[in-house]
């Protein structure tokens, strides 16, 4: 899944933005680039998508933090909901499903 090319900004809550950097040192710079990472991999979030529809994207930021993102899109907007490093096995994964889809 890719995201859609009409949604152009992000939207961050004050509670999320302040307690990604104090609880995972993560700026929001850093999480908006994993938007632009062109080997991000966009999934359902299922579990969490009673309210809303929620994603999660796994990519890298410009200086290769691997981040594990939780967002939903309202209108032409992408509310990132919470930003966190990605797990080891994660990372594992994610390299494994990158491998296995190149042409």
């Amino acid at each position: 899944m890719r995201i859609k090319r009409d949604v152009t900004t992000f939207e961050w809550d004050s509670g999320n933005l302040d307690k990604s950097y104090l609880k995972h040192g993560i700026l929001p710079k850093e999480t908006e680039e994993v938007f632009i990472d062109t080997e991000s991999i966009v999934l359902p979030d299922v579990k969490h998508s009673q309210k809303e529809e929620r994603f999660i994207i796994v990519g890298k930021s410009q200086n290769k933090l691997n981040l594990f993102v939780v967002f939903t899109v309202r209108g032409s907007k992408i509310r990132v909901i919470s930003v966190r490093k990605m797990h080891r096995e994660e990372v594992e994964r994610y390299e494994k499903i990158k491998k296995d889809t190149k042409i």
